[in-house]
């Protein structure tokens, strides 16, 4: 079994696509050095996680049903010095749902389950990234927006903003970005110095301040891995995610999901929307400000109380509401939306191009396969061969014959 388990859980939307996007391209390299990345797939992590937490995700939970066995098996049979899981949804997870992750992991708790409790068995470290509220809420917003949502943004901040938290976007909203609650639910059982926060850096910081920190986190400094972001989770401006958020209402009844995530959400949103980095930015509104500082205040106080070990800057979690210009993406500017939309009509136009292409290209494919079987048909060797086998065919003996020759060619099919 393995030595080490590093369970990073979250947060959403705090650099952890192209973490995961690392982790998978260099999990070869990793194993050279005694780490497991257990994945066959890039998504291994959040099919397994849906399948812990028996998440609805557009029917991929059907797919990830056994997922989270599979791969705790996987843990569990590493001889390594250390096994890493990392999804950001993990952050949502229950107690109950928690209690049966470290268990199957390796996890044994003491005798006693206080707060002293140190547990036996394998040493789990917990890992989460965090950001601040004020860049966190919008990006929130508009992660709901790539996943279909119509909701308007001034509903959302009402939504999460009642203290009763009783809609379904605020209780999954809060589940995995009330910083004090997920630790307490995920780091129970844990003493406070395998729990590890890494902050995002403020803006304006070194672009690879993020790597460096979720490195020391994960034990992995000195190790030689391809850093190239073939994954990432780009972020949208505001006049492109009032156009998605169009095309969700307008969309969302005709078109399947199956279909949305390589069309909207893909082709739309990450490779060609996100790539228009001039448009204004998501903000908070100056109303939410207050509330939202409190609620970051809270945080901080809360960790330094507790005694984690912060790879960082606690700092970092105090977010700069005046970073960008409030421009209410509910009432964006006409103009900016429709060269939006001119860029997504453009990328649809050059994608049809392509599969027109390819489907002509597999036509002429078809039709060449179609001519040499019809000249194989005219060969005099097999309309003799056709003849003989029509001609058995008539007879008890001659069927009995033809069932030995296939036999013996080892031929499951009658066409022999």
């Amino acid at each position: 079994m393995t030595k080490k388990v590093i369970l990073h859980v979250g947060t959403p939307k705090t650099g952890t696509s192209y973490l995961q996007d690392v982790l998978y391209r260099n999990r070869h390299a990793l194993a050279g050095h005694g780490i497991l990345y257990p994945a066959d797939r890039f998504d291994a992590h959040f099919l397994a996680a849906l399948d812990l937490m028996r998440l609805p995700w557009g029917g991929l939970e059907r797919e990830a049903v056994g997922a989270w066995d599979r791969l705790a098996e996987q843990v569990r049979g590493w001889h390594g010095e250390t096994a890493i899981i990392s999804h950001e949804i993990l952050a949502a997870a229950s107690r109950s749902q928690v209690g049966r992750a470290l268990s199957s992991l390796g996890h044994e708790l003491g005798p006693d389950r206080g707060s002293d409790a140190r547990g036996r068995g394998v040493e789990v470290h917990l890992v989460l990234s965090v950001r601040d509220l004020v860049r966190q809420i919008p990006a929130e917003w508009q992660e709901n927006v790539k996943h279909r949502s119509g909701m308007s943004y001034a509903r959302f901040l009402a939504r999460i903003a009642d203290p009763a938290r009783n809609s379904r976007i605020a209780s999954w909203f809060w589940s995995v970005q009330e910083i004090p609650e997920i630790l307490d639910r995920w780091g129970a059982d844990l003493p406070p110095e395998r729990i590890h926060l890494v902050t995002v850096p403020s803006p304006g910081g070194a672009p690879d301040l993020l790597w460096k920190r979720f490195s020391q986190a994960f034990g992995l400094e000195g190790i030689d891995l391809a850093l190239e972001d073939e994954r990432v989770n780009p972020s949208l401006g505001v006049p492109e995610t009032a156009l998605i958020r169009r095309i969700n209402r307008s969309a969302n009844r005709v078109l399947e999901p199956a279909h949305y995530r390589p069309l909207v959400r893909e082709l739309l949103a990450h490779q060609t929307l996100s790539r228009r980095v001039l448009s204004p930015r998501l903000a908070l509104p100056p109303d939410q400000v207050p509330w939202v500082q409190e609620r970051e205040a809270a945080f901080v106080a809360e960790i330094e109380r507790r005694g984690y070990d912060v790879v960082g800057d606690l700092d970092d979690l105090r977010g700069n509401p005046a970073l960008h210009p409030y421009v209410d993406p509910d009432r964006p500017r006409e103009r900016d939306v429709a060269f939006a939309a001119v860029d997504a009509i453009k990328a649809l136009l050059l994608d049809n191009a392509r599969l027109r292409e390819e489907e002509a290209r597999l036509g002429a494919e078809l039709e060449e396969t179609k001519a040499a079987l019809a000249r194989s048909y005219l060969r005099p060797s097999y309309r003799v061969r056709e003849k003989a086998v029509k001609g058995l065919a008539r007879n008890p003996m001659g069927r009995g014959l033809l069932g030995v020759y296939r036999l013996a060619r080892g031929r499951s099919s009658r066409s022999a």
